[in-house]
């Protein structure tokens, strides 16, 4: 996890500085910018980013003899190890950035084939030529913009807005050239695949080995690590999974640091009190109230970049929990995020017959680039903190794709069980309350779901309300008009509000 901000055109290190300055949060450790005629490129890493690395390291130009190459880069890669023995990359620092581009010198554009298991935000160049791009499912966050025909980029919109007027999204699965034309190359399929995995034992099997292969691929506990763990079936299964790789590199007695909050004693807390208990956890609780919420909302917007309440709900507890974490001394926190996605686990597609399933999971996809993956991303970087989630997975989603719809929603009864492969394929590792716990939004886990609609509700009167919407239709509640005029005090009410996405429901 990291920042940067490029110039493309006619540069003016002022302008680069002031955008850089905005994003010092996601990398304080190793800050350099590169200048050149055309172009000018800044970027910051934290010390998760690059553990071990000296003090002198040059973050551009330090990827070999044969490399004229120049990249910015905010990303993890599932799939390195295979890829880095197949191009002869060494372990080490940027050592990501190096295989990006030798595979950029090697296929060109057609390297984006190799990056199906990656998560990532990329600027390269050689001071002329331009390659700028964006994973297909926009987990890592890309702002861009054109004024005076100066192209600028960088990883938050807070970056863009002192410097330019009109600040757009890049878009997901696509790059673009120096000539300022976007290509696209992946896209979410229209169509169900056909059903490829049928035998149960198999898929619990190949379920387990999956996951476990994209924890042990991006978790090497060189910096201190600590999970989150809300109690809930995604947070469990990873923090089950690291529990085992901390015994593995510590010793049987080792006890990886978890983390839970709660808005009162609320039901994550009580219920990742009894995973802790199971796995032996150096366990942390953070018991919050309504005042401590409150206080954060206007850093959790500005840092957020969304006035959608549900995912500010969520975000303030991640913030919180981050914050905490941090002060422990945690430098990497894996997460569950991810698994709803990969395996329908919201409570909203129950209400869909099991043939439209494959439609709304890939609705459900499209709402990662600009509103349910930005708490991931943000919240820990806000504090500093790199965050790791193994659920995000290609190779896990291309695997659950090919599944039957009725593994994913099960039908029991009159209702249907979500996520019930993955708790199946999980259910001897973790307690049976945990694995067959009803899914709950994390808002919702934490307690803040309930407390804030309310607070809003009473501190804001239905003139103020209806006085918002005749001007701003996309404001739908009063608690939702408290972010939006945090937000728009920061960013404005231009073209910064289109690059803000609402959740289906409140």
């Amino acid at each position: 996890m990291s920042g940067f901000v490029v110039i493309y055109g006619n540069p003016k290190r002022g302008q680069l500085d002031a955008m850089f300055n905005r994003i010092s949060h996601r990398g304080s450790r190793w800050q350099e910018v590169y200048a050149s005629p055309n172009i000018m490129m800044a970027q910051n890493y934290l010390d998760a980013d690059i553990p071990g690395a000296s003090d002198d390291l040059k973050i551009f130009g330090n990827h070999g003899p044969d490399i004229d190459l120049k990249i910015c880069y905010d990303g993890q890669m599932g799939n390195w190890p295979e890829l880095a023995a197949r191009y002869g990359i060494p372990r080490g620092p940027l050592q990501e950035e190096s295989l990006i581009l030798k595979l950029y010198q090697k296929q060109g554009t057609g390297m984006f084939h190799y990056l199906n298991d990656a998560l990532f935000a990329l600027v390269i160049s050689n001071g002329d030529q331009l390659l700028v791009a964006r994973d297909l499912l926009g987990i890592k966050t890309l702002f861009y913009g054109w004024q005076d025909g100066n192209l600028y980029l960088g990883s938050e919109l807070k970056s863009l807005v002192p410097v330019i007027d009109e600040v757009f999204e890049f878009p997901a699965g696509c790059y673009m050239d120096q000539k300022g034309q976007i290509f696209r190359f992946a896209e979410l399929p229209q169509k169900p695949p056909q059903v490829a995995h049928t035998d149960l034992n198999q898929i619990v099997e190949d379920i387990r080995d999956i996951i476990q292969r994209s924890v042990t691929n991006r978790l090497d506990f060189q910096v201190k690590t600590g999970s989150l763990l809300s109690g809930g079936i995604d947070s469990s299964v990873i923090a089950s999974l690291a529990s085992q790789a901390y015994h593995n590199r510590f010793g049987p007695d080792a006890r990886l640091p978890t983390f839970a909050l709660g808005v009162g004693e609320s039901q994550d807390i009580i219920n990742a009190r009894l995973m802790a208990r199971h796995l032996n956890s150096d366990h942390a609780e953070l018991v919050v109230g309504l005042e401590e919420v409150l206080a954060v909302l206007p850093e959790v917007v500005y840092y957020l970049e969304s006035f959608d309440p549900s995912l500010v709900r969520s975000a303030a507890s991640n913030f919180l929990i981050s914050r905490y974490a941090r002060e422990k001394g945690i430098q990497v926190l894996l997460s569950g995020e991810g698994g709803d996605e990969v395996f329908c686990g919201y409570l909203y597609l129950k209400q869909y017959p099991l043939a439209e399933l494959f439609a709304r999971q890939m609705e459900c996809l499209g709402f990662l680039h600009n509103n349910a993956s930005l708490r991931l991303d943000r919240m820990n970087l806000a504090n500093s903190i790199r965050v790791v989630a193994p659920l995000i997975s290609g190779e896990l989603l291309e695997y659950s794709l090919a599944l039957p719809a009725e593994y994913k929603q099960k039908p029991e009864g009159e209702g249907k069980i979500e996520k019930w492969i993955f708790r199946k394929a999980f259910e001897d590792l973790l307690p049976p309350e945990v694995v067959w716990r009803l899914k709950q939004e994390f808002s919702q886990g934490s307690g803040s779901a309930e407390v804030l609609p309310r607070y809003f509700e009473k501190v804001i009167s239905d003139a103020e309300l209806s006085q918002a919407q005749s001007q701003f239709p996309m404001v739908r509640s009063k608690e939702e008009l408290y972010y939006f005029q945090i937000f728009t005090e920061h960013f404005g009410h231009g073209r910064a509000l289109d690059t803000v996405g609402q959740w289906v429901c409140l």
